[in-house]
């Protein structure tokens, strides 16, 4: 299954989504916000296979650390989340480096699902570049 790094500012959400992710099998790292997720994204030198996290956060927010870990670490797979409608709109403009955003509020289910479809897609991509 995936490495995942998990940032999110709100424990009980992180704690939620950590546990769903895991019930797939995954391994789940968590971050507190943006800043505590890039440090955990370059101590790691960038071994995740997906970086899932919320935009609207103190300190650094999500696209920040999109943007900051797209180039730092060109190959990894982006999933944005948010309940708010202005920062869905910020994310439109970075389909280039963001698979998808996850509009809260969401089920475990779709979560899950979409993490899945994400996954899936950057596993054919990469072997497409081989």
């Amino acid at each position: 299954m995936a490495r995942i790094l998990l940032v999110d500012d709100e424990e009980p959400i992180r704690g939620f989504l950590k546990r769903g992710l895991e019930m797939d099998g995954h391994s789940v790292v968590t971050a507190i916000d943006g800043s505590d997720g890039l440090d955990r994204l370059t101590e790691a030198e960038g071994a995740f296979d997906l970086l899932l996290t919320d935009i609207r956060m103190p300190l650094m927010d999500g696209i920040a650390l999109a943007l900051a870990a797209k180039r730092d670490f060109p190959l990894l797979t982006i999933l944005l989340m948010t309940g708010f409608a202005d920062q869905r709109e910020r994310a439109r403009g970075l389909d280039a480096i963001v698979s998808d955003v996850l509009t809260k509020p969401f089920t475990l289910a779709d979560m899950r699902a979409m993490v899945k479809r994400v996954l899936a897609g950057s596993r054919e991509a990469s072997f497409a570049a081989r």
